[in-house]
């Protein structure tokens, strides 16, 4: 039973992680915490190897397909920034008790669901809001699209890799809900673009978050987390066949939902814990 509930809800988060670009990993520390019974800290821990193996397996997938490109040189200033972001958060997360360190999870899940929910425009609205963010983007651009790489751009990038990094070490959670809006409006990236960079960056610094976690004796299952990360290969294939047929604002709006009753849940349960 233990074995299929962790390719299960695997799959649940490889899926939903597939059809949102990023939010499907906030949902696997409380799958494994209250569906597996396995402490918080290992959940983190788990969580980031998920999330690093479906973000690479997502980012090959784009890249045979042909889908959209990636722009190194920003997703290694990204990456780089949230590599060393990752070990200090996982350091954070260390000095913090277990249900406090859940209930900040769940503060955290509502202040992206809400960004989700404010965000799932419908296609043309969307489309007018992107574009207006790449008119005026925080980092400018020569005409053949290059990016100039300015030291108010640098500082900007490199502090929102970082803070992605403290976030993805502390909670095990990719920062993928929050590099794609920021590539779009800082470095006026087109939405595609931004998607494959992101999942690169995604790789990279659940990568380092992973190293800093075993360097830091934080061990986790080998089975467990194979059996988790198999699911959320299946449920990442599955959400490609899906995405052609389900509007992405109506199933951003109904994750929001999902996202604020597993917080809500969280709270209570550790709270009457």
């Amino acid at each position: 039973m233990f074995y299929a509930l962790s390719i299960l809800f695997g799959s649940f988060v490889g899926f939903t992680l597939g059809l949102t670009g990023g939010g499907g990993s906030l949902l696997a520390v409380p799958l494994l915490v209250y569906g597996l019974s396995i402490a918080p800290r290992e959940a983190f821990g788990i969580s980031l190897v998920a999330v690093g193996v479906t973000a690479l397996i997502g980012l090959i997938h784009r890249i045979r397909a042909g889908v959209g490109e990636i722009e190194l040189r920003t997703g290694a200033l990204f990456a780089v920034a949230g590599m060393i972001g990752a070990p200090a958060g996982i350091l954070l997360a260390s000095k913090i008790p277990e249900n406090v360190l859940l209930i900040l999870f769940a503060v955290l899940m509502l202040s992206i669901a809400w960004k989700m929910w404010k965000e799932s425009y419908d296609p043309v609205e969307y489309n007018q809001k992107s574009d207006q963010a790449q008119e005026r983007p925080a980092c400018e651009r020569t005409e053949s699209g290059e990016l100039k790489l300015t030291s108010r751009c640098a500082a900007l990038l490199s502090l929102v890799g970082l803070v992605t990094g403290v976030l993805s070490g502390m909670f095990g959670v990719g920062g993928g809900i929050v590099i794609v809006p920021a590539l779009i409006l800082f470095s006026g990236m087109s939405i595609n673009r931004a998607i494959g960079t992101s999942l690169l960056v995604i790789a990279l610094i659940s990568m380092s978050g992973v190293f800093s976690h075993f360097i830091a004796g934080q061990g986790v299952s080998i089975e467990t987390t194979g059996l988790f990360v198999f699911g959320g290969i299946l449920g990442l294939l599955f959400s490609n066949i899906v995405s052609r047929r389900i509007s992405g604002s109506v199933f951003q709006k109904v994750f929001a939902i999902g996202i604020i009753a597993v917080a809500i849940f969280i709270v209570s349960k550790t709270l009457t814990s």
